[in-house]
C-alpha cells in the first residue's frame, strides 16, 4: 500500500494539491465510481492552467481514471467531462493568451499531453489531432516568436508529440514546419535563444524526430551555458 502511495506521489505530480484534493485524486484513480468525476476532471483543467510542471505530466493521471473507469464500470464520465472542458478552455485561446502567456503557454502543453496520453486502441484520439495542430500554428505565428517562452513550449511539444502527430497528418506537419524555416530565417526580432530553439528542432525534424549526438551536445551546451 505504502508503494501505491508513493508511487502517486511521484508519477502523478499532485504535491502541488492541497491535501483533500490529493485525497480526491487519489481515490479517483483507484475507485473513481466514488467520486464526483466532474469535480475531478475540473481540478485538473484547473491545476494545468496555473501550474507548468503539472501540465506537462497531467496526461498520465488523466489516463490512469479513464483506465480505472473503464474496469471499473465500462463508464466514460471522467473522459466526456475532461473532453468537454479542453474544448471550452481551447474555445477560448486566444483571450487566455491576451490575458496570461503563462496560462496559454500551460493550455497548450495539457492539450498536447492528453493527446499523447489519452490513446483509443492504442492509437491517439483523431478529435485531439486539429486542436492541437491550432495550437502549435499559432506558436509559430510572427508574434509568438519573439516570445521565449511561446518558443520554449512549441520546441518542448514538438519533441513530445512531433512523430506521432505527423503520422496522423503529415501535410500539416509540412505546412507548420515551412512557418517555422520562414521564422528561423527572415524574422529578425527572434532572440538568440528563440533562433537557437527554432534551429534545434528543424534539425531534430530533419533527422527523423531524433538528434546525432553531435548536435545533442552542440545544442544542450549552448542551452546550458
Amino acid at each position: 500500500m505504502e508503494k501505491m502511495e508513493n508511487l502517486s506521489k511521484e508519477d502523478y505530480k499532485i504535491q502541488s494539491f492541497d491535501l483533500e484534493t490529493q485525497k480526491l485524486l487519489k481515490t479517483a484513480l483507484k475507485d473513481p465510481g466514488s467520486v464526483d468525476l466532474e469535480k475531478v476532471s475540473s481540478v485538473i483543467v484547473d491545476q494545468s492552467l496555473k501550474d507548468q510542471i503539472f501540465s506537462r505530466e497531467a496526461g498520465r493521471i488523466c489516463y490512469t481514471i479513464v483506465q480505472a473507469e473503464a474496469k471499473q464500470s465500462n463508464g466514460s464520465v471522467f473522459r466526456r467531462n475532461l473532453l468537454n472542458r479542453l474544448q471550452q478552455e481551447f474555445k477560448a485561446r486566444e483571450e487566455t493568451r491576451k490575458r496570461s502567456t503563462q496560462e496559454w503557454v500551460c493550455l497548450v502543453s495539457f492539450i498536447c499531453n492528453i493527446f499523447d496520453y489519452l490513446k483509443v486502441n492504442n492509437m491517439p484520439m483523431m478529435a485531439l489531432v486539429p486542436p492541437v495542430y491550432d495550437c502549435l500554428f499559432r506558436l509559430a505565428q510572427s508574434d509568438a516568436l519573439k516570445n521565449e517562452e511561446e518558443v520554449d513550449c512549441l520546441v518542448l511539444q514538438l519533441h513530445r508529440i512531433g512523430d506521432q502527430l505527423e503520422k496522423m497528418n503529415a501535410p500539416l506537419m509540412d505546412e507548420l514546419f515551412n512557418l517555422l524555416r520562414d521564422g528561423f530565417l527572415l524574422q529578425e526580432d527572434l532572440s538568440s535563444m528563440g533562433r537557437l530553439l527554432l534551429l534545434e528542432i528543424l534539425e531534430f525534424r530533419a533527422g527523423g524526430w531524433t538528434l546525432s549526438d553531435t548536435a545533442q551536445k552542440y545544442y544542450y551546451s549552448e542551452v546550458t551555458d
